[in-house]
Order: C-alpha cells, then structure tokens, then sequence
C-alpha cells in the first residue's frame, strides 16, 4: 500500500514518521522546498521529543520519504491523508482553505481509485463537502471515498501518542474504507473505534473541548479557593480518586494554550451558533481561559502599585514544557503588558526562544539560563514549568534578585519550601507565602 501524507505540520509529521515506523512505506508531502529538504537532511522542523531519531532512521530505511511533487506523490496513492492545517479564522471558525487546496491537487492528478483520509481537524460534514468536491473536480475516471481519522495527539508527548494511542478513531460509509484503515493501523495493536464520519468529526471536537473545559473549570475553582483560603492542590487530589474524575487535567495554572484548544473551542461555538444552538459551557471555558492568563499580572499589579522600572524576570515562554509552540502562550500577552507598563524584561526558555525572538527583537533581553534571568531582578514570573526552571532552588531566587518576589503560574514550588527560602511567593489557588 502506498501511502501518502499531506503536510508536513505536527500532526502530519508525526503520522507519517509513526506509520513507516511501524513498517509502511510513506511518502510526506509539503510545498516548502527548504523544509523537505531540512527532513531529508534528518532534521525535523518542528521541536518534539523523539521525532528527529525516528525521522532519521526510516528514511536512511527506506520506509520514509519526503518531496514537493504532489503531482507524482498523488498520482497512484492507494491512500492519502489531509493532514494539512484548519487554523482560526478572525471570527473563531476553521479556515480550511488549505484542507480544500490538497482536495484539489488529488482531484486533479490520482489516477487509481484512492481513499482519502481526513487527519485535519475539520468541522462536522465537512468530510461530506471534501468528498463532493473531488468527485466534482475528478480529471480521470476514478473511484474515491473519504474517511475521518481525527488525531489525538498532544504537543511535546507526539510520538507516543501516536504510536501508543488510548484509541484509533476512524469514520467511514462504506466496509471497504473501514478495511482499508484496520489494514493502515493494525501493527498498531490499539482499540479502534468505528463510527459514521459526522460522528468521528465530533468525536474530535468534543474531546478537545472537554480537556479545555476541565482546565477552565480547576482554574475558576482555584481562584475562589485564594478568595476563602483553601488550597487547590488538595482540592485537586480529593477530586482525583473519583473514578469519575480521574487525576488529569486537574493542575490550576494561566490557562490552555497551544495549536488545538483555542482554535477547537472557539471553531465548534462558532459552528453551533451557525446552526443556531449556543454551547453554553464551552463559552464559558473561553471566557476564563482568556481571563485566566492575566491571573500574574494582576497579583504583580496590586503587589507592586506600578510596574515601570522593575527588572522582571519571565522564565518560561512556550505554552507548556516539551515543545517550541508559542501558539496563545500566557507569555506573550503578559510579556506585552509588562513592556507597556514600562518594566525591563529579561526572559529565558530552554526551547522556545528563537521563536519569541520572532515576536520580540530589541524590546526584551535574552538570558542563556534561569539564574543569568533573575539577577538583580525584581520579580520573577514563571509562564512554563520546564524542568530546568522547576530544578532551580528557591534560596536561588533569593540570592540572585534584588527582591525575591516569585509570581508563579504554574505552581512549581511547594509552600513549605517558599517559606523555608524566606521568598515573596504568589502562585495560583494557594496561599501566598511571605507576603
């Protein structure tokens, strides 16, 4: 079986890598020229742990291969995954101009009959519309069927995701398309769930939002846990031996990040307001993830009066440990805000400052380690709980600012040690220590 991957993003590069590891000749598709060759070189464009081995040792295999001829790739595919981007358009929908460029290119160059399999997280139908749409545009007289095969993959943990998944999600309308897909993934010795494609659409949707509205939910219940002096971290664990619960998803911190759940919860209230139905919970995880990130900023507020002339420290840029993303990362607002109200800001990230580079040039200094950020500072903010910053001790801090005063939003340090350290320590649902 020949198979074909569209895109070369997170999703489709993880996928494509995982199938020819596990034994499928895969050929990846991407119209930057500079990037395939990047990939050829075994280098991986994106930043995700493991990746870059893997990449390299199925294509010196053979089993991995990359090119910019969609023409030739598409040709005589036995099956092609979409794997290409749906980003947020302004008024929170799924832009899937890209989704439909791909559809056009295979209409336009198979010439065998082919299943496409839609990886891009699509709004509900639109495996339908695809469908239609290349049967419209077909040059040569072939058979076609789409199938849905959401991902479920999380940035910095990509990899095992994938290859050991909790579940293989496929929506079909024929048995061949079913067939198809059990043959793809059947070295992969996962559950795979068969559904209708609007219902693995859904599917898709409805997991994502849930995840948000879980840390949506934690976050509101630890700021009220500061308002009336409990702390969050034992509300979290008494939650967590529910079964109905369960222990993830339950860590109060600035909010959710990321390439999907800002995009995915605003694409499917967007897409139930068109149909005229209102997700009332799924509102409200985006109203407190959107207050949630400025939770810091405004403890430093009231802490300090006013913010210009302070030497701040931001340690941790990306919107979670483990990847280079800086998709709606609480440090780029804050950061923001910080420079406005007229504050230095020294930042550090162990992955992810290249990228920021990008955002800020000249406005912000750049620190090669924690401790080069927090000298003489006289604040510090913790965005991302890398493990370089949760391994600096807090007699660091003490020794290395000019006033220890730690904002900490994701709960890095217990309060014992704060007060042990004789810091100022804010952090989220908690009591503050030394203030």
């Amino acid at each position: 079986m020949k198979i074909v991957i569209a895109g070369t993003g997170y999703v489709g590069l993880v996928t494509g890598t995982c199938l020819s590891e596990v034994g499928h000749n895969v050929l990846c598709v991407d119209i930057d020229e500079k990037k395939v060759e990047l990939m050829k070189d075994g280098i991986s464009p994106i930043y995700e742990p493991d990746l870059e081995e893997l990449i390299k040792k199925n294509y010196k295999a053979g089993r991995l291969d990359f090119t910019t001829d969609y023409a030739n790739a598409f040709k005589d595919s036995d099956t092609i995954f979409i794997a290409v981007g749906t980003p947020e358009r302004e008024d929170g929908s799924a832009n899937l101009d890209y989704v439909y460029n791909v559809a056009k290119q295979i209409a336009e160059n198979i010439e065998k009959d082919c299943l496409i399999v839609i990886k891009s997280t699509v709004p509900i139908g639109v495996n339908d519309q695809i469908e239609a749409f290349i049967k419209e545009n077909l040059k040569n007289n072939v058979k076609i069927e789409v199938a849905s095969n959401p991902e479920f993959l999380a940035q910095g943990t990509a990899v095992n995701d994938t290859l050991n998944a909790s579940r293989i999600v496929i929506g079909v309308e024929s048995k061949t398309a079913e067939e198809i897909l059990r043959e793809v993934y059947n070295r992969f010795n996962q559950p795979i769930v068969v559904t209708s494609r609007r219902s693995a659409e859904m599917i898709k949707y409805a997991s994502n939002d849930f995840l948000a509205l879980k840390i949506s939910f934690i976050n509101e219940v630890a700021n009220l846990c500061e308002l009336v002096g409990a702390n969050v971290e034992d509300v979290s664990l008494g939650m967590s031996y529910d079964p109905r619960i369960g222990n993830k998803f339950l860590n109060p911190g600035l909010g959710y990040g990321g390439s999907c759940f800002p995009k995915d919860t605003k694409a499917l209230q967007w897409f139930a307001e068109t149909n005229g139905y209102e997700i009332k919970t799924v509102k409200a995880t985006i109203e407190v993830n959107q207050f949630q990130k400025f939770r810091l900023l405004r403890k430093a507020k009231k802490r300090f009066k006013k913010l210009s002339g302070l030497k701040v420290a931001v340690l941790g840029l990306t919107f979670k440990p483990g990847t280079d993303d800086l998709r709606d990362a609480p440090s780029i607002p804050n950061v923001k805000m910080l420079l406005e109200e007229g504050a230095e800001v020294v930042v550090y990230d162990p992955v992810g400052m290249d990228n920021f580079k990008r955002l800020f040039t000249d406005q912000v200094k750049y620190a090669a380690e924690p401790g080069e950020a927090l000298k003489d500072a006289d604040a510090a903010f913790i965005f991302t709980e890398w493990q370089q910053i949760k391994e600096l001790s807090l007699k660091e801090y003490k020794q290395l600012m000019k006033n220890a005063v730690i904002f900490d939003g994701r709960n890095c340090y217990s309060l014992k040690d704060a007060e042990a350290a004789d810091v100022e320590y804010y952090s989220i649902g908690r009591p503050n220590v030394n203030c």
